[in-house]
Formats: C-alpha cells, sequence, structure tokens
C-alpha cells in the first residue's frame, strides 16, 4: 500500500519528530500500566498482611509425608498463624462446604475450580506439625473483582474483610508468648522460597 501524496512530501525531519512522540507515547502508556499495577499489588500485600506482625509469601511447606505444598501466605497475628489460600477471579461465584467444583460466571464466560477448602486444611494441618503450641487458622481469601451471590462458604472471606478476623490492636510482637514466637522461627526455617506459584490474573 503506497502513502498518501501529502505524507511522501513530509521532510525527514518531521518524519523523525512523529516517530520520536509515537515512541513517547508508548513509553508513557507503558510506564503508567507498570506503575499502577505496582500499586496495586503494594496495595493488595498491606490488606493481606497489614495486620500481622511478620509474615510469609509464597513459600513450600513440607506435609506430613515430605511434599512440599505451596502456600501463599502465613501470617503470625494475635490470634496465631493463619494460613492464606488467595484466589483472584472476576465475576459471580457459587460454591459450598459440600461442591466439589465452585463455578465462576462473568458475564458470557462460565468455568469451575475445585473446592480449595479440603488444600486448606492440608495446609494447616502441616503447619501444625512445626507449630504445635500455637493456634492455627486458615481463610480462602478472594479479592474485590469477586462477588459470592448466594453467601460466602466456611473459611472464605472478602479481602476487604480479612482484618477484621485478626485485629492487632496495641500488643507488640514481644508480647506474644514465647511458645508462639519459637514456633513461628521454627516455620521459617522449614519453609523454603517457592517456584511454584502458578498466576491467578483475574478473568
Amino acid at each position: 500500500m503506497s502513502l498518501p501524496p501529502v505524507l511522501t512530501r513530509l521532510p525527514p525531519t518531521t518524519w523523525l519528530w512523529v516517530s520520536g512522540a509515537l515512541l513517547f507515547i508508548a513509553a508513557v502508556l507503558f510506564g503508567w500500566r507498570f506503575y499502577r499495577r505496582r500499586r496495586e499489588q503494594k496495595a493488595l500485600l498491606r490488606a493481606l498482611t497489614g495486620f500481622a506482625y511478620e509474615y510469609l509469601h509464597n513459600v513450600l511447606l513440607p506435609d506430613p509425608q515430605g511434599v512440599p505444598l505451596h502456600v501463599d501466605f502465613l501470617l503470625l497475628t494475635a490470634r496465631g498463624i493463619v494460613v492464606v489460600d488467595l484466589r483472584e477471579f472476576a465475576g459471580n461465584i457459587f460454591g459450598g462446604d459440600q461442591m466439589d467444583e465452585w463455578t465462576v460466571i462473568n458475564g458470557a464466560l462460565r468455568f469451575t475450580f475445585t473446592n480449595p477448602q479440603a488444600a486448606l486444611y492440608d495446609r494447616q494441618a502441616s503447619v501444625r506439625l512445626v507449630a504445635r503450641d500455637t493456634p492455627v487458622e486458615g481463610r480462602i481469601v478472594f479479592g474485590r473483582r469477586s462477588l459470592f451471590p448466594k453467601g460466602l462458604p466456611s473459611h472464605t472471606r472478602m479481602l476487604s474483610a480479612l482484618a477484621s478476623d485478626f485485629p492487632m490492636g496495641d500488643q507488640p510482637l514481644n508480647a506474644l508468648p514465647d511458645a508462639w514466637l519459637n514456633d513461628w522461627r521454627s516455620l521459617q526455617a522449614v519453609c523454603t522460597p517457592s517456584s511454584l506459584v502458578t498466576p491467578r490474573a483475574a478473568v
């Protein structure tokens, strides 16, 4: 396809200016998208860990048979240790304690995923093998783009409500029971960085 005559008459310097402007606009758009994503990730991390004294993120924890389990977050809180399984789906989610598959519906898109409760219980059991003197709880956390029209199943929380389950108060870290702190250090010692991270971007 040939260029329109008016374009063929443009001097080379004009083409350079146009090319530079296009490159500048592309760089600005890319930078803005990168900045916005980083800001969203930081906000997500604050919402998940702001009420915790310390946390571990994306780690492998051995189960009773020594098989490594991927754990999204382990939190040391005023109520003990919390295992967090983070799920980020966009749309309406229909799930229940007795359902093997949970369903996501987002407009014309519909898909299912395995009920995550059993996997959460396995992770809690693995934590309890190490942290024998500390209360251990678990939560399956869904982001702001997820909705549960029929109500939340057991041990499931929306991200915005997670902190209310584990209020920190004014208690400092060294005020926690020594047994809890020892269990947490033991947990840190057995956990290793996970290479099994599966992207769970909103669909």
